[in-house]
């Protein structure tokens, strides 16, 4: 007996998978997480996400571990919704595109009728959905003009037709803050990683007026405007190497920095319905700390939370709790709220793992090791509960972005793997990953770009030191940027590893660039340099993968979407048909109803259970 393969699945060379690998694989598929959404603005519960079918959708719960009442059935996954305020609707937004594009549309869902009313033009990239305070008013960024610049337009769900454009821009903007008057939105201008501008919009006069023009290269977050409009309270890098929590009179200009001694990322604000509180969350050695400021003297206490990832933790109406979802490596997320007079804190949802006790799951320990150039490198290893009577194979897991982060959140593919197959996982966060500092987001950038892949060299190095762990048996898996660094790696290290494995992947920099949409073209042109300059292309062309293709030695997997718009298909398929016409092992996946990753529970059952089989044929023989 063999496992189906999914209609809308394309393979190569992959071979028939029992359905022996695929039960052992689909306990661990069976796992749904829970995220907080948003407070129902009457105090009628709370909006989450989760999933009982193929995909996640929207639910309601009326009160702590509740059933869920399921609101959306779509066969897109839906993260994310937000409540209409206004007494005169009963609803909510959310965002959906088809197939993985990315050709966000926003949608108002109407509780009262169940039925959903698109707010965007069907076909360009929309998002950043945020409604006014009155929730009369949803502004948001589009590309409907040119396909490639975002401008701001506001949107009026009671009358979709007077939908318009109110700020025309070049590059990527997004709304960020409506004043409480709803007479002014601030508005965020992102060039790259480490360099963004605020911009504040008057919306009688339509007249965009820019922010802190003195302060030099900086990157701005999150920002609210305070109570009475007189200021902001906003994140930003300035004379930092890190996101700080700063306060701006809006009528003098005076700025100042409330947490100069927090040398941590600041991630998310939410301001009190009332004003007189501020919450914010950081990003300590990729965990969360959770910290309430009263707005009257900027006093600030640290909230005792569990260890964890906090995720989008939101006052409730009342301003009396806080919503979050919390995110573990051994357990799938959860909502839960904290009551902020007894401090107590209570459950929502309990998620489910196909049955398996988590207790004994894994957990990773932070690590750190040192590169080339005697760089500390930050790493999360996990290591097998099970007694072994040889070392253990190790997955080297490298995110994307490349400016993301790996933080540790639930991961059923690493619990397969660690309680199932006796592997050890090590995710790096190599140079030019966010969360350490504005310089080390930049010392990748460019001409500088294999020096991430030294520190995947350094990685092996610290593998080899370790008895536990079997220098000999090394797979390297990664997806988007974390694909072109699988590929990188077998193409330097090909002699100290076993096999790759490599997601949506980039294979050349160059057709890369060329052929990603163009409203980020521009975006990752900061970051790996452009292709137009003739030294920069000579360079991008040296290190691609595709023209270093003859050096991967060792079996080589790739999975990709279809439809994905950031790293298109064309990149898996030359560096499949390159290194097949090497001679080398290459499995290959195509996913034609996904985009930059798989999402949906049929194909992430075959995805993972394709990975299974791969590492026991390759990694573990």
């Amino acid at each position: 007996m063999t496992l189906s393969q999914p209609a809308q699945m394309h393979t190569q060379d992959v071979p028939t998978i029992p359905l022996a690998i695929s039960d052992r694989v689909q306990q661990y598929m069976l796992a749904r997480s829970a995220f907080f959404c948003d407070w129902h603005p009457q105090g009628q519960g709370m909006l989450i996400s989760t999933r009982f079918g193929d995909t996640y959708q929207l639910h309601h719960l009326a009160q702590p571990l509740a059933a869920r009442s399921q609101l959306t059935f779509y066969p897109e996954p839906l993260y994310a919704a937000k409540y209409c305020k206004s007494a005169a609707a009963n609803g909510f937004l959310f965002s959906m595109d088809v197939g993985g594009a990315e050709s966000y549309q926003i949608f108002y869902f109407d509780l009262n009728n169940g039925q959903r009313m698109r707010l965007t033009d069907g076909e360009s990239r929309n998002g950043s959905p945020l409604w006014s305070h009155d929730s009369t008013l949803m502004a948001y960024s589009s590309t409907q003009r040119n396909g490639r610049d975002h401008d701001i337009h506001l949107s009026d769900i009671h009358s979709p037709d007077s939908t318009r454009l109110v700020c025309k821009v070049q590059g990527l903007w997004a709304p960020v803050a409506w004043s409480h008057d709803n007479q002014q939105l601030l508005l965020l201008d992102y060039l790259s990683a480490t360099e963004t501008h605020y911009h504040l919009l008057d919306l009688k006069s339509e007249k965009v007026t820019k922010l802190f023009r003195d302060h030099g290269k900086t990157a701005y977050g999150a920002a609210v405007f305070n109570h009475d409009n007189s200021g902001i309270y906003f994140v930003a890098d300035r004379d930092s190497e890190y996101m700080q929590l700063h306060y701006c009179d809006l009528s003098t200009q005076q700025e100042s920095n409330l947490t100069p001694e927090l040398n941590w990322n600041i991630t998310s604000l939410d301001l009190s319905h009332d004003g007189q509180q501020l919450l914010f969350g950081s990003n300590e050695d990729a965990l969360s700390q959770v910290y309430l400021m009263q707005t009257n003297d900027h006093s600030i206490e640290k909230l005792s939370l569990p260890d964890g990832i906090v995720a989008n933790p939101k006052f409730s109406p009342d301003d009396s709790q806080i919503g979050f979802s919390l995110h573990k490596a051994n357990h799938p997320a959860d909502v839960y709220s904290l009551d902020l007079s007894s401090r107590e804190l209570q459950r929502w949802t309990e998620s489910e793992v196909g049955g398996l006790n988590t207790e004994h799951f894994p957990s990773p320990e932070l690590i750190r090791y040192r590169s080339f150039d005697d760089r500390e490198i930050p790493a999360f290893y996990f290591k097998p509960r099970q007694n072994s009577d040889r070392p253990y194979p190790v997955i080297i897991n490298i995110h994307g972005g490349p400016e993301s982060q790996y933080r540790p959140t639930y991961s059923a593919l690493f619990q397969y793997w660690l309680n199932e197959l006796d592997i050890a996982v090590v995710s790096p966060n190599v140079r030019g990953s966010s969360g350490y500092g504005k310089e080390y987001i930049e010392i990748d950038n460019g001409y500088l770009r294999e020096d991430s892949v030294k520190d995947i060299g350094a990685l092996l190095d610290w593998i080899k030191e370790h008895p536990e762990l079997d220098e000999k048996r090394v797979c390297v898996y990664g997806g988007s940027y974390g694909g072109y660094m699988v590929l990188a790696s077998l193409c330097h290290y090909s002699d100290r590893l076993r096999c790759g494995i490599e997601i949506v992947g980039i294979s050349n920099f160059v057709t890369f660039l060329k052929n990603t949409k163009s409203y980020r073209r521009d975006l990752r042109r900061v970051e790996y340099g452009d292709e137009r300059d003739p030294e920069m292309c000579k360079f991008l062309e040296s290190i691609s993968p595709t023209t270093n293709a003859a050096k991967i030695q060792r079996p080589l997997m790739v999975a990709q979407g279809f439809n994905d718009p950031r790293v298109p298909a064309s990149e898996a398929e030359q560096i499949v048909k390159t290194v097949k016409e090497n001679g080398q092992e290459v499995w290959y996946l195509l996913a034609k109803d996904e985009g930059h990753g798989f999402h949906k529970q049929p194909n992430l059952h075959y995805y993972y259970s394709t990975i299974s089989m791969f590492l026991e044929q390759y990694l573990l023989d």
